[in-house]
């Protein structure tokens, strides 16, 4: 089978098309004819190395943490899925999604696919959904408090905005101008420009005093320091990168990541079906093309999800 393969850590750039063989599903696994993957922060940090001494792989290695397609094989002991299943999943480090074939795990990181859910939204919902809904649960937003989401454009944050609403809060959005409207479309009460404005002074104008909860995807470290002093004395910041655990004018910090609880995807992926959930893809590209999707991911802003298709 074609899978898109690194053979050491690298660039992006080294990353071909180039034959494998076809997975074999062990116990508790699935194989799976791939029909759409979609790109995520950790597929470039797996493959140049960034986070090897923590999250080492083997070569050669097939990233792709996003997939779905249709269950071709079944492994001993597999209960919730049968062959002819459409299904979708978050495959962690091991990966794979970008391939011909693919092993799923049967667990709560993998779900049938609903009906009304094409395969380009399916392959763009697990990763940046479920580390959303991460984000959403430690953040805690009670109806009326207002929230700051810094990254809102991107994957998880386009997901985070609409999670945070729908939990009864305000938000604020930041991205760049030109992606307001989608901001808007998401539900964002009010929208900054960080290229071009001081986010914490707006969010300052926006609600003075502080917001209640920052959500913040972009930042790690002391760098997050700007976007906590955003925050009312006792507010909360939350992020999926490492930072303090707590900053000044007792604002507490949570980080987290994704995470598959039992019934989450499901979840997720319905709302999506029924048009409670919007899934924003900003690029497509066919598999013949998943070398250059790659690379454009690591080096051009791209807005929603990068989906390649099968």
């Amino acid at each position: 089978m074609k899978a898109l393969v690194a053979r050491s850590y690298g660039p992006v750039e080294n990353l071909t098309l180039a034959d494998v063989p076809e997975p074999t599903p062990g116990p508790g696994q699935v194989l799976v004819r791939t029909e759409a993957s979609a790109l995520n922060a950790i597929d470039l940090a797996l493959v140049t190395g960034a986070v090897k001494d923590h999250l080492p792989i083997q070569h050669p290695f097939v990233p792709g943490v996003d997939v779905t397609g249709v269950v071709e094989a079944v492994g001993e002991g597999v209960s919730r899925f049968s062959v002819g299943d459409r299904i979708l999943a978050w495959n962690g480090v091991p990966s794979g999604g970008l391939a011909e074939y693919a092993l799923v795990q049967d667990a709560p990181s993998a779900a049938l696919r609903p009906a009304a859910l094409g395969p380009a939204e399916s392959a763009a919902l697990p990763t940046a959904a479920l580390t959303a809904a991460a984000l959403v649960d430690e953040a805690k937003p009670l109806t009326g408090e207002k929230v700051l989401v810094v990254g809102a454009s991107g994957g998880v944050g386009s997901f985070a905005v609409q999670l945070a609403k729908q939990a009864g809060a305000e938000v604020l959005a930041t991205a760049r101008a030109d992606e307001e409207n989608l901001l808007r479309r998401l539900g964002a009460d009010a929208t900054v420009d960080y290229k071009n404005a001081d986010v914490t002074a707006e969010a300052l104008r926006w609600a003075p005093g502080g917001v209640d909860v920052v959500i913040d995807l972009t930042h790690a470290g002391p760098a997050l320091d700007g976007a906590a002093a955003a925050a009312r004395p006792g507010g909360r910041l939350v992020s999926p990168l490492m930072g303090p655990p707590a900053f000044d004018r007792d604002v507490t910090a949570v980080y987290t990541g994704t995470r598959t609880p039992a019934g989450r995807l499901e979840a997720l992926a319905a709302q999506a079906a029924e048009g409670r959930l919007i899934v924003e893809i900003g690029a497509r590209y066919s598999f013949a093309d998943a070398p250059q999707a790659l690379a454009d991911y690591a080096h051009k802003h791209l807005p929603g999800k990068v989906v390649i298709t099968f």
